[in-house]
């Protein structure tokens, strides 16, 4: 087993060169998981960007020349200055994260024999537990990289009562909350600043909680409803009222506990957090977006999680399933997005 483990981009590059390609059947299997994230959002805030080195640059326009009126009138027999459209150029490196999971073959004959269900047989399960704690790993690094306070140059945060000042807000649980002005006056700032209007409301769970339970938010509702169809309040609904294309409520669990203790079960993201951002829809190199998860293509095919089978060392009678992803989670553009803390 331990010639199989990968440690480098070069590595990974050196066994497809040889001819190395992963178990298409895993990697299907594996990917048909991805299709429904269910609860996982990283990539629905941070779109994925295939690239093809593992390391490299992007570049970021400069929003003053962009926005600046560069045409000029032209002079009798002459030609204007050329205009500047200057840029930076930022970094970024994928790095390969791995899991492995080992399957007993012994006890796999036992499956095999009683034609079990497919949903219980262990191969089948492994492959999805590689798939999920993928999914797992990267909202984990969403959460600790970016939501949270002293990221972002937009910050604001709840206050129990008085007047708000320059950077806060009574929070979401305050009946005297202004929900909709609060975050069209967000809408307005990065409009202003960063070019697009936001359009992705993140909600750590209990600020989504007392979002939805708001009185504001529910005298919006309320003529709407009848004894057959009564109002309720979710995130297409919000998504409404706030006039956001998508919210997303940042309900996934992980347990905090190292193996052999006690399991701690604690929300990924801040649960009285929440994120305002701009997310493109057509994820590129030059288009902007808040953040962006550079994804490197391994196999040149488009898929930016390989899946494989190997077996393990003679005598073991056991066989692994392994998955590789090589990310960048990025910030691509900081006047994109704006963090509330202490919402509640």
């Amino acid at each position: 087993m331990s010639g199989r483990k990968v440690n480098s981009n070069a590595e990974i590059l050196a066994r497809i060169n040889k001819g190395w390609k992963p178990n298409r059947y895993l990697t299907n299997m594996s990917m048909a998981y991805f299709s429904d994230p269910k609860d996982y959002v990283a990539t629905s805030i941070f779109p994925i960007c295939p690239v093809e080195y593992s390391s490299g640059y992007y570049y970021t326009f400069l929003k003053g020349d962009l926005s600046r009126d560069n045409v000029r009138r032209k002079p009798a027999f002459g030609k204007v200055e050329p205009a500047t459209m200057g840029h930076t150029d930022n970094p970024y490196k994928c790095y390969v994260d791995q899991i492995i999971v080992g399957i007993d073959q012994i006890d796999a004959v036992d499956y095999q024999r009683a034609k079990v269900p497919a949903s219980i047989d262990p191969k089948r399960n492994k492959v999805r537990f590689v798939s999920e704690q993928q999914l797992l790993h990267l909202d984990i690094l969403f959460a600790k990289n970016f939501f949270h306070t002293g990221v972002w140059q937009n910050e604001f945060t709840g206050i129990d009562t008085g007047t708000p000042g320059a950077s806060q807000f009574l929070k979401f649980n305050d009946a005297n909350f202004d929900p909709v002005n609060f975050f069209d006056a967000r809408k307005r700032e990065i409009k202003l600043a960063g070019r697009r209007k936001p359009n992705k409301l993140a909600l750590g769970y209990d600020a989504y909680l007392a979002l939805k339970n708001h009185p504001d938010i529910l005298d919006r509702v309320k003529y709407a409803s009848s004894s057959q169809n009564p109002a309720r309040v979710n995130e297409n609904v919000l998504a409404q009222i706030l006039e956001f294309d998508e919210v997303k409520v940042l309900e996934a669990t992980y347990n905090s506990a190292e193996e052999g203790q006690e399991d701690d079960m604690q929300f990924i993201c801040e649960s009285n957090g929440a994120l305002m951002t701009y997310t493109t829809k057509n994820p590129a190199i030059d288009e902007p977006s808040a953040g962006y998860i550079f994804t490197w293509d391994m196999l040149g095919n488009g898929a930016w999680m390989a899946t494989d089978k190997f077996e393990g060392e003679a005598g073991t009678h056991s066989e692994f399933i392994e998955g590789l992803i090589s990310t960048d989670m990025k910030k691509t553009c900081d006047d994109l997005a704006c963090y509330m803390s202490n919402c509640v």
